[in-house]
């Protein structure tokens, strides 16, 4: 049975977290293992459509395509036109996983994204977007300017964004906190699924698990960092992944190229990049994609994909471990340049 929150529950600041925190499990069954190491073909590889595997997002009964087309980089295009020419490329070609975020490009991304979904594009994906605010107010509002900018009556999937730092799923859940808006927000039907996503550290997202878990709410998705180099330095894979499989939630995968500082090190090619988040049992792997040439990577990625053995994901492993070893390309964990909520606090309510 689906776990709900309890209306007498979710906002007790008796609660027992540190209990919680100190009972912290990662199951770790041969079944779970074989999953992880590859093992699992029919986890990784899936129906078609359009060419693209489709995946299954979590415990939802959704599928969705194995590449999730990023928001940011489609904000970023010079061209409006030509932003809106890719998506709908990347929709017609197969892809159905379209991210976004209130922030993204001072609202630009959704806005596009809305424009390019017109004309029936809409009905033909999964659509996440996310929003920063920690309060009820901040959140609901957001909320609100999201649906209206994408030029749609219900999200698929909202997802909280930024959650980076220890004290985030306390606010989210504190009384009068975001967590409310979200639930008024689906039970109005505006949206239909909630998820949290964050790029720091995985103690960061096991927390935010945790927390939840002690208001008897369980996550739909959570999205975080997962590549080549994330496997040696505070790994998402390591600490985070497990628990998701565990409890069945979706699992989104993003900056498997490092936006793009990984391709920078020499180590490794952006196929070989996506090749190795797909080979983990990632129900999306999202990707920054702003011109056709990038979107035919993607998509060639995506159709030459296959599980990968043991040897050939520790041969990348060892590739790249010397330059992974202090994070230095990942500079989402190791900096505050991609943290937009602490450049802009104000965003948090």
């Amino acid at each position: 049975m689906r776990m709900t929150v309890d209306e007498t529950a979710r906002f007790d600041p008796t609660n027992q977290i540190d209990a919680a925190l100190s009972r912290r499990s990662f199951v770790k069954s041969a079944a779970l293992a074989a999953i992880l190491d590859g093992a699992r073909p029919e986890v990784l590889m899936a129906e078609t459509k359009e060419g693209m595997p489709q995946r299954a997002l979590g415990r939802t009964g959704e599928n969705v395509s194995a590449i999730g087309l990023g928001g940011y980089h489609i904000g970023k295009q010079a061209d409006e036109a030509e932003s809106i020419k890719i998506i709908r490329s990347a929709i017609d070609r197969g892809i159905t996983f379209m991210d976004n975020c209130w922030d993204y490009n001072n609202g630009v991304s959704e806005i596009r994204m809305g424009k390019a979904l017109r004309d029936g594009y809409r009905r033909r994906v999964f659509l996440m977007t996310k929003i920063d605010g920690r309060t009820k107010d901040s959140a609901a509002t957001q909320i609100d300017e999201s649906l209206r900018r994408l030029q749609t009556a219900q999200i698929d999937l909202m997802q909280f964004h930024e959650v980076i730092r220890l004290e985030d799923p306390d606010r989210i859940f504190a009384s009068g906190g975001a967590i409310e808006a979200m639930l008024d927000a689906k039970q109005a039907g505006k949206i239909r699924y909630i998820g949290f996503s964050g790029h720091k550290d995985p103690f960061v997202h096991l927390r935010m698990l945790d927390i939840a878990a002690t208001h008897k709410f369980r996550f739909d998705t959570v999205q975080m960092p997962l590549n080549v180099m994330d496997a040696h330095f505070r790994s998402f894979e390591h600490q985070v992944l497990p628990r998701l499989i565990a409890d069945e939630i979706g699992v989104l995968g993003m900056k498997s190229m490092g936006d793009p500082f990984i391709l920078q090190s020499k180590t490794v090619t952006p196929i070989e990049c996506l090749h190795y988040a797909l080979n983990l049992p990632t129900s999306t792997v999202i990707t920054g994609i702003d011109n056709m040439k990038v979107l035919d990577q993607a998509l060639e990625a995506a159709q030459t994909f296959k599980p990968m053995s043991k040897e050939a994901v520790g041969e990348l492993l060892a590739r790249t471990a010397t330059a992974a070893a202090t994070g230095g390309y990942e500079l989402f964990k190791t900096s505050n340049r991609y943290d937009g909520t602490a450049h802009n606090p104000q965003w948090l309510g």
